[in-house]
């Protein structure tokens, strides 16, 4: 069963294989990270732990039985209760619910470990599997996403308050 796990330094070479197995499924429907990506991808694994460190944002990556990365879930611009949800999940388990199931465990972490009020997402109108993933997952469309947010794609602004469960 994966499990969802909150990102840490010892990851890196799952997170690297995942992200080199998935780059062209990836490009046929979000903008491509670009060699340089790839090339540093040391320093700027770093740079995410500094700061998930630092409280600015939260990164979780779905780990296999076997540890290799099914997905990677983040939560970024931390501030004031809210949150930006970003997430991409491997072309082998795409399809299956596995984003969406994993959506809504962290909209359950990001409040009950986040202190999160309200998550956001955007998505490009081309990804009809992403908006699915956060309708499933109970965002709802609250405007226009600048196509600078979405690496030159038009799209919509999603959102999700988050009720604490007990």
């Amino acid at each position: 069963m994966p499990e969802l796990k909150q990102l840490h330094a010892d990851h890196a070479p799952a997170v690297l294989a995942f992200e080199l197995a998935n780059r062209a499924y990836f490009a046929a429907s979000i903008s491509d990270r670009g060699d340089e990506f790839f090339d540093q991808f040391t320093g700027r694994h770093s740079a995410l732990l500094a700061e998930q460190e630092a409280g600015i944002s939260a990164f979780y990556v779905l780990v296999a039985e076997d540890g290799s990365v099914l997905g990677r879930f983040n939560l970024y611009d931390l501030a004031d209760g809210t949150a930006v949800l970003g997430y991409r999940v491997a072309q082998q388990v795409a399809g299956r619910g596995v984003a969406t199931a994993t959506v809504r465990e962290l909209c359950r972490l990001a409040a009950a470990r986040h202190g999160l009020r309200t998550l956001r997402a955007a998505t490009s109108h081309g990804n009809a599997a992403s908006q699915r993933v956060l309708a499933r997952a109970g965002f709802v469309p609250v405007g226009p996403a600048d196509p600078v947010d979405l690496g030159g794609k038009a799209g919509t602004w999603y959102q999700r308050d988050l009720v604490l469960q007990p």
